[in-house]
């Protein structure tokens, strides 16, 4: 009973928290807060520039292969589980799909910078 008493009043506290700040900055609205701030001087262009979405593409390939290998790491404390060969059967299923992405990626050119 203590832990469902617990778990309302924090959840009624983060949503209460959340709430407040949502509507409390909109309250005040400052033309000099939203502007956007280079150095004391006034902007020269647009604050927002069009991004390469051959860069996001390599950003977003990078960050999936680098959480999978990072699934890998820590393989050599596993094995010493009680069944090594059926990690060690799931480790290399991971592995193909890890060298298949990356040659299905290869063939889609999406890792070359320039056309």
């Amino acid at each position: 009973m203590n832990l469902l008493i617990s778990l309302l009043i924090n959840t009624c506290l983060a949503t209460i928290l959340v709430v407040v700040a949502f509507w409390l900055p909109q309250l005040y609205t400052y033309l000099e807060k939203s502007s956007p701030y280079e150095c004391g001087f006034d902007p020269l262009g647009s604050a927002r520039l069009p991004f390469s979405l051959k860069f996001f593409l390599v950003a977003i390939t990078f960050l999936l292969f680098d959480l999978e290998i990072a699934i890998l790491l820590p393989l050599p404390w596993a094995s010493q589980t009680s069944s090594p060969y059926l990690l060690l059967g799931l480790s290399g299923v991971l592995l193909t799909l890890l060298t298949l992405g990356l040659a299905y990626e290869w063939l889609q050119k999406g890792l070359e910078w320039t056309e």
